[in-house]
């Protein structure tokens, strides 16, 4: 029973500091489940503020405060705790900080350079692809590792990667640090495997952006429950 008080409190406590006025009271959708005995391990409130705050800031808008190898270790340590069927973990991260970042810039501009030719070349990107990778603290390749035997489905390795990708996510604005996953550039092409290290079977699932941020978080919306959920009762 001392428990339940105490999260009780807590809660309570949440929401009042974080509803000022009636409007934004009244807008706050309630966190706790019914049975309060479901809220003793975890301060729910706080886990779905980080999840419904996660926002996507294009490096473009980073600031030039570094971010340090630590930092960069404890959201890898985080991305490896992602659900993963046959425990294959087949995430593989490739971090380009420092001077790899000029490593990853000129790969990126030059490869499109050749890979495009004079009829398809525009000034345009390859200035991008090499501009860009200047812009973050750091970058992170993101690799599919596809299972020898291939008895699980490639798709559920890939939803196993992408949930590492989240969980990065969510540590990120945890920390207050600016994140962007991108599949643009050469991230489909076989280049790209080969520069990272990956095999014919294996999959680059594009480059995660890191940096920090001066600016708000931006406002974002999602539709109703309805729109996408579908309850069977019986």
């Amino acid at each position: 029973m001392l428990k339940i008080l105490e999260y009780s409190i807590y809660y309570l406590r949440e929401v009042k500091m974080k509803c000022n006025d009636r409007k934004s009271l009244l807008n706050r959708r309630p966190v706790l489940y019914t049975n309060p005995v479901q809220q003793m391990k975890y301060y729910l409130t706080e886990l779905s503020d980080i999840i419904r705050n996660r926002r996507s800031i294009k490096p473009e808008h980073f600031n030039s405060r570094p971010i340090d190898k630590e930092t960069l270790s404890a959201l890898l340590e985080n991305a490896k705790w992602a659900p993963t069927h046959g425990l294959t973990q087949p995430w593989r991260f490739t971090v380009f900080i420092g001077e790899g970042l000029a490593v990853l810039s000129d790969f990126q501009c030059e490869t499109y350079k050749e890979l495009a030719g004079k009829d398809k070349y525009n000034q345009k990107i390859y200035d991008k692809l090499k501009a860009r990778p200047y812009l973050a603290s750091a970058v992170i390749a993101i690799g599919m590792k596809r299972q020898a035997s291939g008895k699980i489905p490639e798709i559920e390795e890939v939803q196993a990667v992408a949930c590492a990708v989240q969980n990065m996510f969510l540590t990120a604005t945890a920390m207050g640090i600016a994140a962007y996953w991108t599949t643009g550039g050469l991230t489909y092409k076989d280049e790209m495997n080969t520069f990272l290290g990956l095999e014919e079977a294996d999959k680059c699932l594009g480059l995660f952006y890191l940096g920090n941020y001066d600016g708000e978080m931006p406002t974002s919306k999602r539709k109703e429950e309805n729109y996408f959920v579908k309850w069977v009762t019986g």
